[in-house]
Protein backbone atom coordinates (compact mmCIF):
# COMPACT_ATOMS: atom_id res chain seq x y z
CA UNK A 1 0.00 0.00 0.00
CA UNK A 2 1.49 3.64 -0.88
CA UNK A 3 2.44 5.49 1.68
CA UNK A 4 0.43 8.52 2.44
CA UNK A 5 3.14 10.57 3.83
CA UNK A 6 4.91 11.52 0.45
CA UNK A 7 1.36 13.36 -0.37
CA UNK A 8 1.23 16.82 -0.36
CA UNK A 9 -2.51 16.16 -0.07
CA UNK A 10 -4.58 12.78 0.90
CA UNK A 11 -8.62 12.61 -0.21
CA UNK A 12 -11.02 9.71 -0.56
CA UNK A 13 -12.59 10.81 -4.08
CA UNK A 14 -10.71 13.73 -6.62
CA UNK A 15 -12.91 15.37 -9.04
CA UNK A 16 -11.26 17.00 -11.82
CA UNK A 17 -13.39 19.66 -13.40
CA UNK A 18 -16.38 21.91 -12.44
CA UNK A 19 -19.33 21.25 -14.58
CA UNK A 20 -22.81 19.73 -13.48
CA UNK A 21 -21.51 15.78 -13.18
CA UNK A 22 -18.50 16.82 -11.05
CA UNK A 23 -20.29 18.94 -9.03
CA UNK A 24 -23.22 16.22 -8.63
CA UNK A 25 -20.17 13.98 -8.07
CA UNK A 26 -18.96 16.04 -5.13
CA UNK A 27 -22.42 15.85 -3.12
CA UNK A 28 -22.57 12.17 -3.25
CA UNK A 29 -19.30 11.51 -2.22
CA UNK A 30 -20.33 13.75 1.04
CA UNK A 31 -23.11 11.99 1.64
CA UNK A 32 -21.61 8.65 1.37
CA UNK A 33 -19.36 9.58 4.41
CA UNK A 34 -16.20 10.30 1.56
CA UNK A 35 -13.93 13.08 1.65
CA UNK A 36 -13.91 14.85 -2.00
CA UNK A 37 -11.69 17.16 -3.49
CA UNK A 38 -12.88 19.50 -6.68
CA UNK A 39 -10.23 20.90 -8.45
CA UNK A 40 -10.88 23.16 -11.67
CA UNK A 41 -8.31 23.84 -14.15
CA UNK A 42 -9.73 27.94 -15.21
CA UNK A 43 -10.62 30.53 -12.40
CA UNK A 44 -14.09 30.10 -13.11
CA UNK A 45 -16.51 27.00 -11.63
CA UNK A 46 -19.51 25.48 -13.39
CA UNK A 47 -18.15 24.29 -16.60
CA UNK A 48 -19.98 24.53 -19.57
CA UNK A 49 -23.06 23.79 -17.54
CA UNK A 50 -23.08 26.98 -16.25
CA UNK A 51 -23.04 28.91 -19.86
CA UNK A 52 -26.22 26.37 -20.97
CA UNK A 53 -29.78 26.64 -20.75
CA UNK A 54 -29.35 24.96 -17.14
CA UNK A 55 -31.58 21.82 -18.45
CA UNK A 56 -31.39 18.17 -17.95
CA UNK A 57 -33.03 15.44 -20.16
CA UNK A 58 -33.92 12.94 -17.84
CA UNK A 59 -36.64 10.17 -18.68
CA UNK A 60 -39.28 9.03 -16.40
CA UNK A 61 -38.24 11.61 -13.82
CA UNK A 62 -40.40 12.35 -10.90
CA UNK A 63 -40.72 16.21 -11.26
CA UNK A 64 -41.94 15.67 -14.70
CA UNK A 65 -44.11 12.60 -13.45
CA UNK A 66 -45.93 14.71 -10.63
CA UNK A 67 -46.73 17.39 -13.13
CA UNK A 68 -49.05 15.30 -15.39
CA UNK A 69 -46.61 13.67 -17.83
CA UNK A 70 -47.46 9.99 -17.79
CA UNK A 71 -43.71 8.47 -18.20
CA UNK A 72 -42.60 4.98 -17.57
CA UNK A 73 -38.91 3.07 -17.89
CA UNK A 74 -40.54 0.83 -21.12
CA UNK A 75 -41.69 4.20 -22.68
CA UNK A 76 -37.74 5.63 -22.11
CA UNK A 77 -36.47 2.50 -23.38
CA UNK A 78 -38.39 2.53 -26.69
CA UNK A 79 -37.55 6.21 -26.84
CA UNK A 80 -33.60 5.28 -26.69
CA UNK A 81 -33.78 2.53 -29.05
CA UNK A 82 -35.90 4.50 -31.66
CA UNK A 83 -33.50 7.82 -31.70
CA UNK A 84 -29.88 6.59 -29.90
CA UNK A 85 -29.79 3.12 -31.41
CA UNK A 86 -26.67 1.25 -31.60
CA UNK A 87 -23.26 3.35 -31.96
CA UNK A 88 -20.84 0.96 -29.76
CA UNK A 89 -19.93 0.43 -25.99
CA UNK A 90 -20.96 3.94 -24.81
CA UNK A 91 -24.36 3.08 -25.78
CA UNK A 92 -24.93 -0.42 -24.62
CA UNK A 93 -27.73 -1.46 -23.02
CA UNK A 94 -25.94 -1.54 -19.53
CA UNK A 95 -25.37 2.11 -19.40
CA UNK A 96 -28.93 3.15 -20.90
CA UNK A 97 -30.58 0.91 -17.75
CA UNK A 98 -27.55 2.25 -15.62
CA UNK A 99 -28.66 6.18 -16.49
CA UNK A 100 -32.16 4.98 -16.30
CA UNK A 101 -31.76 3.55 -12.79
CA UNK A 102 -29.93 6.87 -11.24
CA UNK A 103 -32.95 9.42 -13.00
CA UNK A 104 -35.32 9.06 -9.85
CA UNK A 105 -32.96 8.73 -6.72
CA UNK A 106 -30.78 11.27 -7.76
CA UNK A 107 -33.66 13.91 -8.54
CA UNK A 108 -35.20 12.92 -4.94
CA UNK A 109 -31.35 13.57 -3.77
CA UNK A 110 -30.72 16.95 -5.38
CA UNK A 111 -33.97 18.10 -4.33
CA UNK A 112 -33.37 17.46 -0.53
CA UNK A 113 -29.72 19.27 -1.38
CA UNK A 114 -31.43 22.12 -2.09
CA UNK A 115 -31.66 21.78 -5.59
CA UNK A 116 -34.78 22.94 -6.45
CA UNK A 117 -36.00 21.03 -9.93
CA UNK A 118 -39.29 21.90 -11.87
CA UNK A 119 -40.80 20.46 -15.30
CA UNK A 120 -40.13 22.16 -18.21
CA UNK A 121 -43.68 22.25 -19.64
CA UNK A 122 -43.89 21.73 -23.29
CA UNK A 123 -40.08 21.82 -24.07
CA UNK A 124 -41.18 18.73 -26.00
CA UNK A 125 -38.45 15.60 -26.73
CA UNK A 126 -36.85 15.98 -30.10
CA UNK A 127 -38.55 13.89 -31.67
CA UNK A 128 -41.96 13.39 -29.80
CA UNK A 129 -42.90 11.39 -33.14
CA UNK A 130 -41.20 8.37 -32.34
CA UNK A 131 -41.63 5.25 -30.54
CA UNK A 132 -41.99 6.30 -26.39
CA UNK A 133 -41.54 10.50 -27.26
CA UNK A 134 -43.23 12.68 -25.01
CA UNK A 135 -44.51 16.37 -26.67
CA UNK A 136 -44.58 17.76 -22.92
CA UNK A 137 -41.24 16.93 -22.88
CA UNK A 138 -39.19 15.25 -19.95
CA UNK A 139 -36.39 18.18 -19.07
CA UNK A 140 -36.07 19.58 -16.06
CA UNK A 141 -34.44 23.51 -14.92
CA UNK A 142 -34.12 24.56 -11.34
CA UNK A 143 -36.46 27.76 -9.93
CA UNK A 144 -34.46 31.12 -10.46
CA UNK A 145 -31.33 31.67 -7.88
CA UNK A 146 -30.12 34.51 -6.79
CA UNK A 147 -26.25 34.81 -7.06
CA UNK A 148 -26.06 37.37 -4.18
CA UNK A 149 -26.51 34.16 -1.54
CA UNK A 150 -23.24 32.76 -2.60
CA UNK A 151 -20.87 35.82 -0.71
CA UNK A 152 -17.61 35.37 -1.94
CA UNK A 153 -18.27 32.60 -3.97
CA UNK A 154 -20.35 34.40 -6.37
CA UNK A 155 -17.53 35.78 -8.06
CA UNK A 156 -16.15 32.57 -8.64
CA UNK A 157 -19.27 31.09 -10.71
CA UNK A 158 -19.00 30.98 -14.73
CA UNK A 159 -21.49 33.97 -15.52
CA UNK A 160 -21.26 35.17 -19.50
CA UNK A 161 -21.73 38.36 -20.71
CA UNK A 162 -23.81 36.33 -23.17
CA UNK A 163 -26.32 35.52 -20.68
CA UNK A 164 -28.26 38.75 -20.02
CA UNK A 165 -29.36 39.23 -16.39
CA UNK A 166 -32.72 38.45 -16.60
CA UNK A 167 -34.45 36.37 -14.10
CA UNK A 168 -36.25 33.98 -16.87
CA UNK A 169 -37.00 30.21 -17.04
CA UNK A 170 -36.34 28.12 -19.66
CA UNK A 171 -40.31 28.53 -21.21
CA UNK A 172 -40.30 31.96 -21.31
CA UNK A 173 -37.46 32.31 -24.26
CA UNK A 174 -39.69 30.53 -26.88
CA UNK A 175 -42.92 33.29 -25.69
CA UNK A 176 -39.42 36.05 -25.94
CA UNK A 177 -38.38 35.26 -28.85
CA UNK A 178 -42.04 36.46 -30.23
CA UNK A 179 -41.97 40.07 -28.30
CA UNK A 180 -44.16 41.84 -28.99
CA UNK A 181 -46.22 40.05 -31.43
CA UNK A 182 -48.07 37.80 -29.20
CA UNK A 183 -50.30 38.89 -26.03
CA UNK A 184 -48.61 35.72 -24.42
CA UNK A 185 -45.05 37.49 -24.80
CA UNK A 186 -46.07 40.80 -23.90
CA UNK A 187 -47.37 39.01 -20.71
CA UNK A 188 -44.00 37.25 -20.56
CA UNK A 189 -42.15 40.29 -20.68
CA UNK A 190 -44.20 41.95 -18.13
CA UNK A 191 -43.77 39.09 -15.89
CA UNK A 192 -39.55 39.06 -15.80
CA UNK A 193 -39.96 42.88 -15.83
CA UNK A 194 -41.51 42.62 -12.61
CA UNK A 195 -39.37 39.93 -11.00
CA UNK A 196 -36.59 42.32 -12.19
CA UNK A 197 -37.68 45.22 -10.23
CA UNK A 198 -38.63 43.24 -6.83
CA UNK A 199 -35.29 41.14 -7.49
CA UNK A 200 -33.68 44.85 -7.17
CA UNK A 201 -36.07 46.39 -4.29
CA UNK A 202 -34.91 43.51 -2.21
CA UNK A 203 -31.00 43.61 -3.22
CA UNK A 204 -31.57 40.23 -5.11
CA UNK A 205 -29.54 38.87 -8.29
CA UNK A 206 -31.65 36.36 -9.87
CA UNK A 207 -30.60 33.70 -12.63
CA UNK A 208 -32.18 31.32 -14.69
CA UNK A 209 -30.21 28.55 -16.90
CA UNK A 210 -27.29 27.15 -16.26
CA UNK A 211 -26.58 29.95 -14.04
CA UNK A 212 -29.39 28.89 -11.65
CA UNK A 213 -28.59 25.64 -11.64
CA UNK A 214 -24.78 25.41 -11.03
CA UNK A 215 -25.45 28.31 -8.19
CA UNK A 216 -27.84 25.98 -6.15
CA UNK A 217 -24.89 23.06 -7.13
CA UNK A 218 -22.26 25.35 -5.47
CA UNK A 219 -24.50 26.56 -2.85
CA UNK A 220 -25.09 22.85 -1.88
CA UNK A 221 -21.21 22.10 -1.79
CA UNK A 222 -20.29 25.08 0.43
CA UNK A 223 -22.86 24.32 3.02
CA UNK A 224 -21.40 20.89 3.17
CA UNK A 225 -17.51 22.47 2.95
CA UNK A 226 -16.68 20.43 0.08
CA UNK A 227 -13.82 22.37 -1.27
CA UNK A 228 -13.33 23.39 -4.94
CA UNK A 229 -10.13 24.57 -5.96
CA UNK A 230 -10.04 26.89 -9.16
CA UNK A 231 -7.01 28.00 -11.40
CA UNK A 232 -5.88 24.28 -10.21
CA UNK A 233 -5.38 22.47 -13.58
CA UNK A 234 -4.51 18.62 -13.75
CA UNK A 235 -1.24 17.53 -14.51
CA UNK A 236 -0.66 13.53 -14.62
CA UNK A 237 -2.37 10.58 -13.52
CA UNK A 238 -0.37 9.11 -10.84
CA UNK A 239 -0.67 5.09 -11.05
CA UNK A 240 0.70 2.03 -9.17
CA UNK A 241 -0.08 -1.44 -10.24
CA UNK A 242 -2.00 -0.55 -13.44
CA UNK A 243 -4.64 1.23 -10.37
CA UNK A 244 -4.91 5.40 -10.48
CA UNK A 245 -4.04 6.10 -7.07
CA UNK A 246 -3.56 9.72 -7.46
CA UNK A 247 -2.58 12.47 -9.74
CA UNK A 248 -0.61 15.49 -9.81
CA UNK A 249 -2.23 18.90 -9.82
CA UNK A 250 -0.93 22.65 -10.26
CA UNK A 251 -2.38 25.04 -7.32
CA UNK A 252 -0.86 27.93 -6.33
CA UNK A 253 2.40 28.04 -8.22
CA UNK A 254 2.94 24.41 -6.51
CA UNK A 255 2.48 20.84 -8.20
CA UNK A 256 0.93 18.62 -5.51
CA UNK A 257 0.76 14.82 -5.22
CA UNK A 258 -2.88 14.59 -4.51
CA UNK A 259 -3.46 10.91 -2.96
CA UNK A 260 -7.14 9.53 -4.07
CA UNK A 261 -7.80 6.91 -1.89
CA UNK A 262 -11.32 5.60 -3.52
CA UNK A 263 -10.91 7.31 -7.35
CA UNK A 264 -10.05 10.22 -9.69
CA UNK A 265 -12.95 11.51 -11.66
CA UNK A 266 -12.08 13.00 -14.95
CA UNK A 267 -15.00 15.49 -15.45
CA UNK A 268 -13.28 18.11 -17.52
CA UNK A 269 -15.04 18.35 -20.72
CA UNK A 270 -14.16 17.81 -24.18
CA UNK A 271 -11.52 19.67 -26.47
CA UNK A 272 -14.00 22.16 -28.27
CA UNK A 273 -11.21 24.73 -28.40
CA UNK A 274 -8.18 22.39 -29.04
CA UNK A 275 -7.62 22.87 -33.02
CA UNK A 276 -5.09 19.89 -33.31
CA UNK A 277 -7.33 18.20 -31.74
CA UNK A 278 -10.19 18.65 -33.26
CA UNK A 279 -8.13 18.45 -36.66
CA UNK A 280 -7.01 15.18 -35.78
CA UNK A 281 -10.40 13.46 -34.62
CA UNK A 282 -13.26 15.37 -35.94
CA UNK A 283 -15.65 16.33 -38.58
CA UNK A 284 -13.83 18.77 -41.56
CA UNK A 285 -14.08 21.69 -42.29
CA UNK A 286 -14.51 22.45 -38.41
CA UNK A 287 -12.47 26.07 -36.21
CA UNK A 288 -12.46 26.50 -33.04
CA UNK A 289 -13.40 29.90 -33.78
CA UNK A 290 -17.32 28.09 -34.05
CA UNK A 291 -17.45 26.60 -30.90
CA UNK A 292 -19.57 28.23 -27.97
CA UNK A 293 -17.49 25.98 -25.42
CA UNK A 294 -16.06 27.31 -22.43
CA UNK A 295 -12.76 28.34 -22.80
CA UNK A 296 -10.97 25.48 -20.23
CA UNK A 297 -12.41 22.78 -22.76
CA UNK A 298 -8.88 21.83 -24.48
CA UNK A 299 -8.84 17.90 -24.47
CA UNK A 300 -5.68 17.82 -22.48
CA UNK A 301 -7.48 15.67 -19.60
CA UNK A 302 -8.26 13.53 -22.43
CA UNK A 303 -5.02 13.47 -24.08
CA UNK A 304 -3.63 12.19 -19.95
CA UNK A 305 -6.05 9.69 -19.59
CA UNK A 306 -4.74 8.04 -23.12
CA UNK A 307 -1.46 8.07 -22.13
CA UNK A 308 -2.44 5.61 -19.13
CA UNK A 309 -3.94 3.44 -21.47
CA UNK A 310 -7.96 4.74 -21.83
CA UNK A 311 -9.61 3.71 -25.09
CA UNK A 312 -11.71 6.44 -26.74
CA UNK A 313 -14.62 6.14 -28.99
CA UNK A 314 -17.19 8.93 -31.39
CA UNK A 315 -13.95 11.35 -31.14
CA UNK A 316 -15.84 13.19 -34.13
CA UNK A 317 -19.00 14.13 -32.85
CA UNK A 318 -20.25 17.16 -30.81
CA UNK A 319 -23.05 18.83 -29.67
CA UNK A 320 -23.89 20.87 -32.55
CA UNK A 321 -25.52 23.96 -32.74
CA UNK A 322 -25.96 26.02 -36.45
CA UNK A 323 -24.05 29.48 -35.37
CA UNK A 324 -23.32 32.51 -37.16
CA UNK A 325 -20.53 34.46 -36.83
CA UNK A 326 -21.06 38.61 -36.39
CA UNK A 327 -19.10 41.36 -36.28
CA UNK A 328 -16.63 40.68 -33.27
CA UNK A 329 -16.21 37.28 -33.64
CA UNK A 330 -18.16 35.38 -31.20
CA UNK A 331 -20.51 32.83 -32.30
CA UNK A 332 -24.03 32.89 -32.03
CA UNK A 333 -26.25 30.32 -31.90
CA UNK A 334 -29.34 29.97 -34.08
CA UNK A 335 -31.72 27.62 -32.05
CA UNK A 336 -35.68 29.46 -32.17
CA UNK A 337 -34.49 31.37 -35.14
CA UNK A 338 -34.71 28.50 -37.44
CA UNK A 339 -38.33 27.55 -36.36
CA UNK A 340 -39.91 30.77 -37.53
CA UNK A 341 -41.69 30.92 -40.96
CA UNK A 342 -40.70 33.13 -44.10
CA UNK A 343 -37.00 31.44 -44.10
CA UNK A 344 -35.20 28.51 -45.61
CA UNK A 345 -31.57 26.74 -44.84
CA UNK A 346 -29.67 26.08 -48.26
CA UNK A 347 -26.27 24.60 -49.00
CA UNK A 348 -23.81 26.23 -51.57
CA UNK A 349 -26.00 25.44 -54.88
CA UNK A 350 -28.98 26.99 -53.26
CA UNK A 351 -30.56 23.56 -52.72
CA UNK A 352 -32.41 22.77 -49.12
CA UNK A 353 -31.36 19.60 -47.82
CA UNK A 354 -33.16 19.52 -44.23
CA UNK A 355 -35.71 20.49 -41.99
CA UNK A 356 -34.47 23.53 -40.48
CA UNK A 357 -36.90 23.31 -37.41
CA UNK A 358 -35.19 19.87 -35.86
CA UNK A 359 -33.00 19.76 -33.32
CA UNK A 360 -29.88 21.52 -33.21
CA UNK A 361 -27.60 18.37 -33.39
CA UNK A 362 -29.40 16.97 -36.02
CA UNK A 363 -29.29 20.07 -38.74
CA UNK A 364 -25.56 20.53 -37.62
CA UNK A 365 -24.81 16.78 -38.42
CA UNK A 366 -27.02 17.49 -41.84
CA UNK A 367 -24.63 20.11 -42.66
CA UNK A 368 -21.15 18.01 -42.47
CA UNK A 369 -23.09 14.97 -44.23
CA UNK A 370 -24.43 17.41 -46.87
CA UNK A 371 -20.37 18.37 -46.80
CA UNK A 372 -19.05 15.44 -47.24
CA UNK A 373 -21.45 14.50 -50.19
CA UNK A 374 -19.18 17.06 -52.23
CA UNK A 375 -21.87 19.54 -51.95
CA UNK A 376 -21.00 22.45 -49.81
CA UNK A 377 -23.01 23.22 -46.98
CA UNK A 378 -20.33 24.43 -44.64
CA UNK A 379 -21.14 27.33 -44.51
CA UNK A 380 -25.25 27.04 -45.25
CA UNK A 381 -26.98 29.72 -45.88
CA UNK A 382 -29.95 31.30 -43.96
CA UNK A 383 -32.54 33.07 -46.28
CA UNK A 384 -35.30 35.47 -44.92
CA UNK A 385 -37.57 37.68 -46.52
CA UNK A 386 -38.82 41.04 -45.05
CA UNK A 387 -41.75 39.67 -43.03
CA UNK A 388 -38.98 36.95 -41.23
CA UNK A 389 -36.62 40.26 -40.47
CA UNK A 390 -39.49 42.62 -39.07
CA UNK A 391 -40.55 40.38 -37.10
CA UNK A 392 -38.39 38.13 -34.80
CA UNK A 393 -35.24 38.14 -32.57
CA UNK A 394 -31.82 36.97 -34.41
CA UNK A 395 -30.19 36.67 -31.40
CA UNK A 396 -30.88 39.32 -29.38
CA UNK A 397 -31.17 41.64 -32.03
CA UNK A 398 -35.44 42.64 -31.81
CA UNK A 399 -37.38 42.04 -35.60
CA UNK A 400 -36.62 45.25 -37.62
CA UNK A 401 -33.62 46.28 -35.93
CA UNK A 402 -30.82 46.04 -38.47
CA UNK A 403 -27.18 47.05 -37.04
CA UNK A 404 -25.60 48.98 -39.63
CA UNK A 405 -22.44 46.82 -38.68
CA UNK A 406 -24.33 43.65 -40.06
CA UNK A 407 -24.41 45.32 -43.40
CA UNK A 408 -21.21 46.79 -44.02
CA UNK A 409 -19.24 43.63 -42.63
CA UNK A 410 -21.13 41.20 -44.92
CA UNK A 411 -22.14 39.41 -41.89
CA UNK A 412 -26.21 40.18 -43.41
CA UNK A 413 -26.54 40.08 -46.81
CA UNK A 414 -29.73 41.74 -48.51
CA UNK A 415 -31.05 42.19 -51.76
CA UNK A 416 -33.94 43.11 -53.84
CA UNK A 417 -34.58 39.60 -55.57
CA UNK A 418 -33.48 35.89 -54.53
CA UNK A 419 -30.99 36.22 -57.69
CA UNK A 420 -29.22 38.86 -56.63
CA UNK A 421 -29.24 37.47 -53.18
CA UNK A 422 -28.02 34.46 -54.98
CA UNK A 423 -25.06 36.29 -56.23
CA UNK A 424 -24.11 37.83 -52.88
CA UNK A 425 -23.87 34.50 -51.38
CA UNK A 426 -21.81 32.83 -54.65
CA UNK A 427 -24.81 30.69 -55.34
CA UNK A 428 -25.85 30.03 -58.93
CA UNK A 429 -29.19 32.58 -59.26
CA UNK A 430 -31.66 29.97 -61.37
CA UNK A 431 -30.40 27.21 -58.94
CA UNK A 432 -32.13 29.07 -55.50
CA UNK A 433 -34.55 30.74 -57.40
CA UNK A 434 -35.74 27.33 -58.35
CA UNK A 435 -35.71 26.06 -54.51
CA UNK A 436 -37.87 29.30 -53.48
CA UNK A 437 -40.29 28.64 -56.19
CA UNK A 438 -40.65 24.78 -54.88
CA UNK A 439 -41.01 25.87 -51.30
CA UNK A 440 -43.30 28.40 -51.89
CA UNK A 441 -46.34 26.56 -53.55
CA UNK A 442 -46.21 23.86 -50.31
CA UNK A 443 -45.57 26.70 -48.15
CA UNK A 444 -48.30 29.22 -48.92
CA UNK A 445 -50.71 26.24 -47.89
CA UNK A 446 -48.38 25.66 -44.76
CA UNK A 447 -46.42 22.30 -46.05
CA UNK A 448 -43.21 21.24 -46.50
CA UNK A 449 -43.68 17.63 -48.17
CA UNK A 450 -39.61 17.63 -48.87
CA UNK A 451 -38.18 17.70 -45.20
CA UNK A 452 -41.75 17.82 -42.82
CA UNK A 453 -40.89 20.96 -41.16
CA UNK A 454 -43.75 22.08 -38.25
CA UNK A 455 -44.91 18.76 -38.08
CA UNK A 456 -43.24 17.17 -34.46
CA UNK A 457 -44.30 19.31 -31.49
CA UNK A 458 -40.83 20.71 -31.21
CA UNK A 459 -40.62 22.10 -34.44
CA UNK A 460 -43.50 24.06 -33.35
CA UNK A 461 -42.18 24.96 -29.93
CA UNK A 462 -40.61 28.06 -31.30
CA UNK A 463 -42.56 28.63 -34.55
CA UNK A 464 -45.11 31.59 -34.47
CA UNK A 465 -48.11 30.52 -33.15
CA UNK A 466 -50.02 33.39 -35.20
CA UNK A 467 -49.15 31.68 -38.91
CA UNK A 468 -51.74 29.12 -39.60
CA UNK A 469 -52.30 26.36 -40.70
CA UNK A 470 -48.25 25.92 -39.88
CA UNK A 471 -46.55 28.08 -37.26
CA UNK A 472 -43.01 26.79 -39.02
CA UNK A 473 -43.34 27.51 -42.58
CA UNK A 474 -44.45 30.74 -44.77
CA UNK A 475 -43.21 31.35 -48.19
CA UNK A 476 -40.26 33.59 -49.02
CA UNK A 477 -41.44 35.63 -51.23
CA UNK A 478 -41.51 39.45 -49.82
CA UNK A 479 -38.41 41.85 -50.97
CA UNK A 480 -35.81 42.84 -49.51
CA UNK A 481 -34.04 39.19 -49.03
CA UNK A 482 -31.42 38.48 -46.36
CA UNK A 483 -28.98 36.07 -46.36
CA UNK A 484 -26.69 35.01 -43.14
CA UNK A 485 -24.32 32.39 -43.12
CA UNK A 486 -24.28 29.26 -40.80
CA UNK A 487 -22.43 27.41 -39.22
CA UNK A 488 -21.53 23.86 -37.51
CA UNK A 489 -20.93 25.66 -34.05
CA UNK A 490 -21.06 23.44 -31.11
CA UNK A 491 -21.06 23.91 -27.11
CA UNK A 492 -18.53 21.38 -26.80
CA UNK A 493 -17.27 18.07 -28.31
CA UNK A 494 -19.25 14.68 -27.12
CA UNK A 495 -16.85 11.43 -27.67
CA UNK A 496 -14.40 10.65 -25.55
CA UNK A 497 -12.93 8.38 -23.37
CA UNK A 498 -14.90 5.19 -23.16
CA UNK A 499 -16.44 4.08 -19.95
CA UNK A 500 -18.79 1.27 -18.74
CA UNK A 501 -22.07 1.34 -16.74
CA UNK A 502 -20.01 1.91 -13.44
CA UNK A 503 -18.83 5.26 -15.09
CA UNK A 504 -15.29 3.50 -15.33
CA UNK A 505 -12.99 4.58 -17.85
CA UNK A 506 -11.90 1.69 -20.08
CA UNK A 507 -9.03 0.30 -21.87
CA UNK A 508 -8.98 -0.67 -25.53
CA UNK A 509 -9.73 -4.53 -24.53
CA UNK A 510 -12.83 -3.26 -22.74
CA UNK A 511 -11.31 -3.56 -19.27
CA UNK A 512 -12.08 -1.05 -16.14
CA UNK A 513 -8.97 1.10 -15.52
CA UNK A 514 -8.94 0.97 -11.07
CA UNK A 515 -9.41 3.75 -10.00
CA UNK A 516 -10.13 5.88 -13.13
CA UNK A 517 -14.17 6.71 -13.60
CA UNK A 518 -14.95 9.77 -16.59
CA UNK A 519 -18.42 11.66 -16.89
CA UNK A 520 -19.16 14.64 -19.57
CA UNK A 521 -18.21 15.69 -22.32
CA UNK A 522 -14.83 14.06 -22.01
CA UNK A 523 -16.27 11.03 -22.81
CA UNK A 524 -18.01 8.66 -25.10
CA UNK A 525 -22.38 9.69 -24.27
CA UNK A 526 -24.82 7.32 -23.58
CA UNK A 527 -26.53 9.67 -26.13
CA UNK A 528 -24.59 8.50 -29.12
CA UNK A 529 -24.43 10.58 -32.13
CA UNK A 530 -28.20 12.34 -31.01
CA UNK A 531 -29.69 14.57 -28.80
CA UNK A 532 -33.31 12.78 -27.94
CA UNK A 533 -34.24 16.36 -25.94
CA UNK A 534 -33.26 19.55 -24.11
CA UNK A 535 -30.33 18.71 -21.54
CA UNK A 536 -29.72 15.33 -23.18
CA UNK A 537 -25.96 16.23 -22.51
CA UNK A 538 -26.04 17.73 -18.87
CA UNK A 539 -28.92 14.75 -17.69
CA UNK A 540 -26.15 12.26 -18.24
CA UNK A 541 -23.12 14.05 -16.89
CA UNK A 542 -24.99 14.36 -13.77
CA UNK A 543 -26.13 10.64 -13.65
CA UNK A 544 -22.58 9.17 -14.43
CA UNK A 545 -20.87 11.98 -11.93
CA UNK A 546 -23.51 10.51 -9.80
CA UNK A 547 -22.78 6.54 -10.95
CA UNK A 548 -18.98 7.06 -9.97
CA UNK A 549 -19.30 8.66 -6.74
CA UNK A 550 -21.84 5.86 -5.78
CA UNK A 551 -19.49 2.96 -7.34
CA UNK A 552 -16.45 4.60 -5.61
CA UNK A 553 -17.95 4.57 -2.45
CA UNK A 554 -19.32 0.53 -2.70
CA UNK A 555 -16.08 -0.82 -3.42
CA UNK A 556 -14.72 1.42 -0.46
CA UNK A 557 -14.04 -0.07 2.79
CA UNK A 558 -16.42 1.79 5.39
CA UNK A 559 -13.95 1.69 8.37
CA UNK A 560 -10.57 3.05 6.35
CA UNK A 561 -13.42 5.74 4.91
CA UNK A 562 -13.91 7.29 8.40
CA UNK A 563 -11.36 6.59 10.32
CA UNK A 564 -8.54 8.22 7.88
CA UNK A 565 -10.42 11.63 6.47
CA UNK A 566 -8.17 13.99 4.42
CA UNK A 567 -6.91 17.06 6.37
CA UNK A 568 -8.68 19.51 3.46
CA UNK A 569 -11.31 21.34 5.09
CA UNK A 570 -13.28 24.49 4.61
CA UNK A 571 -10.24 26.58 5.15
CA UNK A 572 -8.42 25.38 2.68
CA UNK A 573 -11.54 26.76 -0.11
CA UNK A 574 -9.05 29.13 -1.36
Amino acid sequence: MTDERNWDVVTDLLVVGSGGGALCAGLVAHDRGMQALIVEKTAKIGGSTAMSGGVLWLPDNPVSRRAGVPDGREDARRYFAAVVGDEGPATSEARREAFLDTVEPMVEFLGEAGVPFRHCEGYSDYYDDRPGGKARGRSLETELFDTATLGPWESRLRITDDMPPIPAHTGDVASLSMAPRTLRSLRTVAGIAGRLVAAKARGKRLRGSGVALQGYMLAALARRDVPVWTDSPLEDLVTEGGRVIGAIVGHNDRKLRIRARRGVLLAAGGFAHNAEMRERYGRRPASTAWTSANPGDSGEVIETAMRHGAAVDMMDEAWWIPSSIPPGGKPMFAVYERSKPYAIMVDGQGERFCNEAASYMEVGRHMYERHAQGISAVPSWWITDSRNRKRYLWGTTPGGVTPKKWLESGYLKRADTIEELARLCGIEPSRLRATVDRFNKSAARGEDPEFHKGERAYDRYYGDPTVRPNPCVGPVEKPPFYAVALYPGDVGTSGGLLTDEHARVLTDAGAPIDGLYATGNGTASVMGRHYPGAGASIGASFAFGWIAAHHAADVADAASRTDAKSSIGAENLD
